[in-house]
């Protein structure tokens, strides 16, 4: 046995007659991780890194040599691509399985801090979803804000709310993605401190809880919607367990999903229904512990009444924003206080729902605050996607890139150029924020609770 993993979980791990036991205690002793990164597909192409490898189950996302100090990377900072363990991306090859990736579809991300799950679906699915990040920890909800902020794209809303607030949506969603607070046994290599506080009974727990949290939301998933239920964890109670306490209720069916033999996932089933599981263990793979089911609702849910609301008259100047945003057409404008907003909008109807009855932290894009008519652009606006293409833009080197993510000044002479006004700073062609060109001295405006300190 292993001398600092819990012997009862290894114990239960080896009743498995395929389990590798020593391989699985020798990749912990080890201490050696994988680094991998998801592109962000609006802005980059290409991996940044070089002697990269392809995650084989997500087409976008890559192994890296080493890992790199991500914070001193301006392509980090302007949401070109997120760091992300490997196995928790899995989820776009589900997707693209059941092929929801082909038309749009409304889906909640229900524990969703620190956001790297939500950004992955606002990639994966259609760009015309609609896509509602959760995350019930309020001191979580503004990281899951700033990276989906970072990705870009206008159809997302995030929000604070327990579980619980999602019955007051009854069959509104198309796909619910749970990934459930856990004991972690499946981050012992990235969080020592995991191993410590493990133990059978928060396991039991963590079990509780999850059912706690499914029962409180399942009615918001639609007759047939998909759940996609995860955990971080390697212990059946809170894996397998629930699976089939979800099949019991009869209102949902297993789903398989096919996968290469070479790729190291196992193929579980549970043992009361035989549901189809997936199971991810860093000896066999290059990613963290991590379990993934796919149940599809087939009991009947009725849905609330989805109205036709009148639309409100936007308070947002008319044509403000057409210099600044592609498009602007597409978009329904709306002011919260004195920001404006741009939202899908083919979802206008559906953030009057939301608004209703939950709590929202952000909706769309916060495109900047209204003064005197005059707009000031928000940092949101230069990492949108639906900036205008042609807006102006300096070209930063490396190190004056750093310097501006340091919210230091930028010397005139940098630029080089004759330009005057709001200006797109850029690094490698990706917009990392705003400045402002005067005669003699250039304004920085990168936020500064965002600012990184020297390293």
């Amino acid at each position: 046995m292993s001398n600092f993993l819990p012997n009862s979980l290894v114990k239960k791990l080896g009743v498995n007659p395929l389990f590798d036991t020593d391989a699985f205690i020798k990749i912990h002793e080890e201490g050696i991780r994988a680094t991998a990164i998801r592109l962000n597909p609006n802005k980059l192409e290409d991996c940044p890194f070089p002697n990269a490898g392809q995650v084989p189950w997500c087409n976008v996302a890559y192994y890296l040599q080493d890992r790199p100090v991500f914070t001193l990377d301006p392509l980090f900072h302007a949401g070109a691509y997120y760091p992300q363990d490997a196995s928790s991306m899995f989820i776009d090859h589900i997707i693209r399985s059941l092929k929801l990736h082909e038309g749009s579809i409304r889906a909640l991300d229900l524990c969703a801090a620190p956001g790297g799950k939500s950004t992955l679906l606002n990639s994966s699915l259609h760009p015309e979803s609609l896509l509602v990040a959760n995350e019930i920890i309020k001191t979580r909800v503004t990281i899951l804000q700033d990276n989906l902020m970072k990705w870009g794209n206008a159809n997302t809303v995030t929000t604070n709310n327990d579980p619980a607030a999602f019955n007051r949506l009854p069959g509104y969603f198309d796909l619910m993605v749970v990934d459930a607070p856990c004991s972690g046994s499946g981050m012992f290599r990235k969080d020592a401190d995991a191993i410590d506080e493990w133990s059978e009974a928060n396991v039991k727990l963590c079990s509780e809880r999850q059912q706690r949290i499914l029962v409180e939301s399942l009615s918001a998933l639609n007759k047939g919607g998909y759940l996609f239920y995860s955990t971080c964890s390697y212990s059946p109670e809170e894996n397998e367990d629930i699976v089939d306490w979800l099949l019991d209720s009869g209102d949902f069916v297993s789903v398989e999903i096919a996968i290469e033999e070479h790729w190291g996932i196992d193929h579980t089933n549970s043992n009361k229904h035989r549901a189809h599981g997936y199971r991810f263990y860093p000896h066999k793979l290059g990613g963290e512990g991590f379990f993934i089911a796919v149940l599809k609702k087939v009991g009947e849910q009725e849905t609330f009444n989805r109205k036709r609301i009148k639309p409100e008259k936007s308070d947002v100047p008319k044509g403000i924003l057409d210099s600044w945003i592609s498009d602007s057409t597409s978009f329904h404008t709306f002011l919260h206080h004195e920001d404006v907003y741009v939202f899908p909008k083919m979802y206008e109807d559906d953030l009057k729902y939301l608004q209703n009855v939950l709590y929202l932290k952000n909706a769309g894009t916060n495109v900047g605050k209204l003064n005197r008519k005059e707009l000031i652009p928000s940092h949101a606006l230069a990492l949108s996607n639906h900036l205008t293409k042609d807006f102006q833009s300096v070209e930063l080197s490396l190190e004056d890139a750093r310097n501006y993510l340091r919210k230091e000044n930028i010397t005139v002479d940098t630029i080089g150029q004759s330009l005057q006004g709001w200006t797109i700073a850029s690094f490698e062609g990706k917009p990392l924020g705003w400045m402002k060109v005067l005669t003699n001295r250039i304004n920085n405006y990168y936020p500064k609770e965002l600012r990184i300190v020297n390293l």
